[in-house]
């Protein structure tokens, strides 16, 4: 990652930041569009897009207390898929925030969703971006991914039942699952 000024700023901020509850409170990290953020178009980066939103489930991470177990077990979070739609471009100097959440789990993975979030001229909400991400906890010793439920008590979490799937978050979950069925 060649954001670490960012990751140090996040990290310290996480650490002093309110505990929020992985599922039910979204983390916000606030941003603004640096020179080395831009691409040939000078407007953000695609790749950026997805760099800072590791960010973001970095402080959900943290601010979740789920950083704690991770540390202790050597658990590896680990993405397995990623999708963006793109709805407005950010230019150099804009300001936005990026809300992550978990919208959804299973078994041995989460989906959560990140948002990026802009004001436009008039001062109303633009949503720039939304991604879901497809992540879990694996664990190397076991060679197997960490049940979710049980990284939530380690946490001090207990969660009876995921949330409800919307549409998007459902298909995206079948795409998924298609395209690993391919290959």
């Amino acid at each position: 990652m060649n954001l670490w000024l960012r990751l140090l700023l996040v990290v310290l901020a996480a650490l002093r930041g309110e505990r929020l509850h992985p599922i039910e409170k979204a983390s916000t990290i606030r941003f603004r569009v640096m020179p080395h953020d831009l691409d040939v178009s000078l407007h953000m980066n695609n790749g950026r897009y997805w760099a800072l939103m590791d960010l973001g489930r970095l402080d959900l991470m943290i601010r979740s207390g789920l950083a704690a177990p991770v540390r202790r077990h050597g658990w590896v979070p680990i993405v397995s898929a990623g999708k963006i739609r793109f709805r407005r471009e950010l230019r150099l100097w804009r300001r936005f925030r990026l809300e992550t959440r978990v919208v959804a789990f299973s078994e041995a993975w989460a989906v959560v969703e990140q948002r990026v979030v802009t004001r436009g001229r008039d001062g109303g909400e633009i949503l720039a971006a939304i991604a879901l991400v497809r992540v879990g906890l694996y664990d190397r010793a076991a060679k197997a991914f960490v049940p979710v439920a049980r990284a939530l008590a380690e946490a001090g979490y207990r969660v009876d039942a995921p949330p409800a799937m919307t549409p998007e978050v459902a298909a995206f979950i079948a795409a998924e699952d298609a395209l690993r069925a391919a290959g």
